[in-house]
C-alpha cells in the first residue's frame, strides 16, 4: 500500500524547490497525495480495511494542515501546487 522508492523519487525531483529539497511543504504534499491515491485504489477491492483507513484518514489530515501552512505563508506556490496536483476542481 505503501509508494515505491523509484516513485517516491520521482515525486521528489518533480516538486523539490532545490536540488536537495526533501522537506519543503510542496514535495511533503506531493508524496502524501501519492500515498493517499494509491490507498484510495485499495479500498476499491478492499472495502472493509478500516485500520487502513484510519492511516488514509491521518494522511489527508496533514495533507491539509501542510496546504493551509503553505496557503499561509505563499499564496502563489501554494496556487502552482494544488494546480500541479489537481487537487482542486
Amino acid at each position: 500500500m505503501s509508494i515505491t522508492a523509484e516513485k517516491k523519487q520521482e515525486v521528489i525531483q518533480s516538486n523539490a524547490r532545490a536540488a536537495n529539497d526533501t522537506g519543503s511543504p510542496e514535495v511533503q504534499v506531493a508524496i502524501l497525495t501519492s500515498r493517499i491515491q494509491t490507498l484510495t485504489e485499495h479500498f476499491k477491492a478492499h472495502h472493509k480495511d478500516n485500520h487502513s483507513r484510519r492511516g488514509l484518514l491521518m494522511m489527508v489530515n496533514k495533507r491539509r494542515s501542510l496546504l493551509d501552512y503553505l496557503k499561509k505563508k505563499d499564496v502563489e506556490r501554494y496556487n502552482a501546487l494544488i494546480q500541479k496536483l489537481g487537487l482542486r476542481k
